[in-house]
């Protein structure tokens, strides 16, 4: 079969980056870690909130060094004013998660509120859809695992059932209430 020079050198480059993304992953000690807040991790976040559809719920994502380690700290006012009601960290994965991954693990500590992680899948397409799981974070520095199975389908036309395979992104979010947001991220993997 016949590629186009320009085509087969995307496939070859597509390739050379999965294989630097595994190595850099194992070379870090852990295959299953997505984000250890290593290397540039500005480059890799975004933060958003309900203002793009009109909400005025403020925040920010900063990246601060604790104990050594680089974390990411996510803190706003959420506001359900003016049918607003989030702001989130945003991290696209740079690969998919293996379908036999049974969840996400998270090293977090916050203000005591419920905060949630969100999923977005290749059917998400609407910004309203996402899979969502609750989550507590504590003043002290905890791992938590949150099974895929307690992430529910948010808006009409979604699975009910959310595969690992399929994520394309994650988000740690205050959502839903009015609330002063205080949480700190230090590492994020699956199990």
């Amino acid at each position: 079969m016949f590629f186009p020079f320009k085509f087969a050198r995307s496939l070859f480059s597509n390739a050379v980056l999965c294989a630097a993304l595994t190595a850099a992953t194992i070379a870090q000690g852990d295959e299953r870690m997505i984000e250890d807040f290593n290397g540039r991790p500005a480059e890799r976040w975004e933060f958003i909130s309900d203002q793009v559809m009109g909400g005025v719920s403020t925040g920010q994502v900063t990246l601060r060094h604790e104990n050594g380690q680089t974390v990411l700290h996510l803190t706003g006012s959420v506001s359900t004013a003016n049918n607003g009601g989030f702001i989130q960290a945003r991290l696209k994965l740079p690969a998919r998660l293996p379908e036999t991954a049974q969840g996400l693990e998270l090293k977090i500590k916050g203000n005591g509120q419920t905060y949630y992680i969100h999923a977005r899948t290749g059917g998400t397409i609407l910004p309203w859809n996402f899979y969502q799981a609750p989550f507590d974070a504590a003043p002290e520095w905890a791992t938590l695992r949150i099974p895929f199975q307690r992430f529910e389908a948010q808006g009409m036309l979604l699975r009910d059932a959310l595969a690992p395979d399929a994520i394309k992104s994650v988000a740690v979010v205050a959502f839903g209430r009015d609330h002063v947001a205080d949480i700190s991220v230090a590492r994020i993997g699956f199990y």
